[in-house]
């Protein structure tokens, strides 16, 4: 199975869930199930579509967030108040969760919600 690299990183305080790391390096089946799910087992006899946003944080999900995964998601996506970045664009410019990665690719997330 092939695979692409990416660059995450975070901002903002939201490296906090992640393991208190601002930056990683990961790869990701370049080919992934249409319904996201991120189990290794979760290819056999189902629909494939090149792997998108929307797959990536299904797979931070499941694999990279430590703690309060409602901090981070809502609704099947990011939630409101974090930014999104693609290769230094706003992800909204880009397709949002629909936006097909590609190999060497950065993606950013910045929280913009802080207590007060």
């Amino acid at each position: 199975m092939s695979t692409i690299s990416l660059k995450i990183e975070f901002g903002g305080g939201l490296e906090l869930l992640f393991s208190n790391q601002r930056s990683y390096r990961i790869d990701v089946p370049s080919l992934v199930p249409t319904d996201n799910s991120t189990n290794a087992s979760s290819l056999a006899g189902k629909e494939t579509k090149p792997v998108d946003v929307n797959y990536l944080i299904h797979h931070m999900r499941d694999h990279m967030l430590k703690e309060r995964v409602e901090l981070f998601m809502e609704n099947d996506t990011v939630r409101p108040g974090i930014l999104v970045l693609i290769n230094d664009t706003d992800w909204e410019l880009e397709g949002e969760g629909e936006y097909p990665l590609k190999d060497g690719d950065e993606v950013v997330f910045i929280s913009t919600l802080h207590g007060g």
